[in-house]
């Protein structure tokens, strides 16, 4: 496969990555003020309602843990993050995006100072993986959250996508919020990095974020339990 091939192959990669955090990041979002909103929580009360609410919201995060791990299958046809960060290790791939990028200047010099630029995006992607990946017998270490990764993989792996009856070990063999949480916020930066580098895109998932957030805070005003007044069921307690 030539250097252009592989540039296509890898921009591939790039774009079913952003679909799959595009993804989390609206699960991400909606599901956000059924936990942290106290004022949703207090509507919603005890009622039949709450039982629905709560559906809604395990499967919010279900949603968005799936997506999030698709990012790091192992299977060749998926998007793969450590494979995408072990290809931008070829400096060939660096400079041949580096000219496609400065083909449209006029001035020599602005080739090396773009290879310069996509060097530095190269190593905060690979940095960003290594920091989670944990596969043995590759060109990457061990990384510092790996224990995060692995947690987060047997969850997919034991209660997600399948369900395994024996049961994960019971102490800390689930991921916390705060963990789930600051890997999310690590996929937004490498998603980021990636279709900047590979793409020449500029992307802020929070702007995402934002529109989600915002769409959400419009549908869950309106949810209420049946003994919250304002809903349609809702009856006045007798006196």
């Amino acid at each position: 496969m030539n250097i252009n091939d592989r540039i296509i192959s890898l921009a591939k990669k790039v774009d079913a990555a952003t679909q799959e955090f595009d993804m989390a990041v609206t699960f991400h979002e909606v599901w956000k003020p059924a936990v942290y909103d106290d004022n949703l929580r207090k509507r919603m009360g005890v009622s039949y309602a709450t039982n629905a609410f709560h559906v809604v919201r395990t499967a919010l995060r279900r949603e968005m843990l799936l997506a999030l791990m698709r990012l790091w299958d192992n299977d060749r046809r998926s998007v793969g993050m450590h494979v995408i960060a072990d290809a931008l290790r070829n400096p060939d791939i660096i400079s041949a995006l580096a000219k496609q990028r400065a083909a449209s200047y006029k001035d020599t010099y602005v080739e090396g100072e773009m290879r310069k630029e996509l060097l530095g995006q190269r190593d905060k992607i690979i940095a960003l993986v290594k920091k989670y990946f944990t596969e043995v017998g590759t060109s990457f270490e061990n990384g510092k959250a790996r224990v995060v990764l692995k947690k987060l993989k047997a969850l997919r792996n034991k209660r997600l996508a399948h369900r395994d009856i024996r049961a994960l070990a019971a102490t800390g063999a689930v991921p916390v919020d705060a963990e789930i949480e600051s890997f999310y916020q690590d996929m937004s930066r490498l998603i980021s990095l990636l279709l900047h580098l590979v793409k020449g895109h500029g992307y802020d998932p929070q702007e995402t974020a934002e529109v989600y957030g915002f769409h959400a805070k419009f549908f869950w005003t309106g949810v209420r339990g049946e003994r919250t007044e304002g809903h349609p069921n809702y009856r006045a307690p007798k006196a």
